[in-house]
């Protein structure tokens, strides 16, 4: 008797990739064709705010949410491979179906009002150019990204102080699962600026692992607040924290920048302050 071959399953998603719906989606697929392998794109989203796109920061945002899909799916046992796409969702799609194409698709948006996807026909666009099966899933912004208590994390010269390491592995789990999304933003317009922040973030995350916490991250708009609110608009978090050097020699604090970000976030905003002896850089 031949082998059961796996069927594939091409999931197209950005903000809902947490969404419990999608997830849903995704196992009644398994439940029904029996094994399924699992391929995410995730296109890449442009921020709203800030004149000057950085790619190198915007693929890292849609890098984050891949590899947070990619472990929810390792939770429910579902083999899965995932890939950062185009900036345009159809182009992104009909990338990932020229490399390998699917059995079926599943697409997954907010709902109409909320969704531009929709608004340039996405799903239609998809089933016509690929003649596939193409399931749509509908997340709500409040049901997308429910299995973590998210923090937001903005620093850069005391992003691995023990004073924020400290506060962070104080806060409480929720439900055991508390993810911090750790922003660095660069401190020029240049490409060695953003050389310079991706080093400065690599060892944040590698020490925030290994103190056992779940832990992803990009780096940002030089302007702080332009990076914290394109954060925000990238990912739904439950908390800011802001962490900064003394209020003498921090010019986030000289700009305002705590309050700015309060009066802008619909979540608490936290404040930790680093000391000159253990800022790095």
């Amino acid at each position: 008797m031949p082998a059961r071959v796996a069927t594939e399953l091409l999931v197209v998603a950005n903000e809902t990739l947490g969404g419990t719906r999608l997830r849903e989606a995704v196992l009644s697929k398994e439940q029904t064709n029996g094994e399924v392998r699992v391929r995410l794109v995730v296109p890449q989203q442009r921020p709203r705010r800030g004149s000057l796109i950085y790619v190198e920061a915007v693929r890292s945002a849609a890098q984050v949410r891949l590899e947070l899909a990619l472990a929810v799916l390792e939770e429910e046992g579902i083999e899965a491979t995932g890939q950062v796409g185009d900036i345009d969702p159809f182009l992104a799609t009909m990338d990932a179906v020229a490399e390998r194409r699917p059995d079926e698709i599943i697409v997954s948006t907010f709902p109409a009002g909320t969704s531009r996807w929709l608004r340039r026909h996405l799903i239609e666009r998809v089933a016509e150019a690929t003649r596939l099966p193409v399931t749509h899933v509908i997340d709500v912004p409040a049901e997308a990204d429910v299995r973590y208590d998210t923090s937001l994390v903005v620093a850069n010269q005391t992003a691995d102080s023990d004073e924020l390491r400290d506060h962070l592995m104080s806060l409480p789990d929720w439900d055991g699962a508390h993810l911090f999304i750790v922003v660095v933003p660069q401190r020029r317009r240049d490409r060695a600026a953003a050389g310079e922040a991706r080093a400065r973030l690599e060892p944040v995350l590698a020490h925030l692992r290994e103190a056992g916490l779940l832990v992803a991250g990009t780096i940002g708009d030089p302007d702080a607040f332009t990076a914290t609110i394109n954060a925000l608009q990238a990912f739904r978090v439950d908390r800011v924290i802001i962490s900064t050097l003394p209020e003498t020699r921090s010019g986030w604090l000289r700009a305002d920048l705590i309050e700015r970000v309060r009066r802008a976030a619909t979540c608490p905003v936290e404040h930790v302050i680093a000391s000159d002896a253990v800022a790095v850089g």
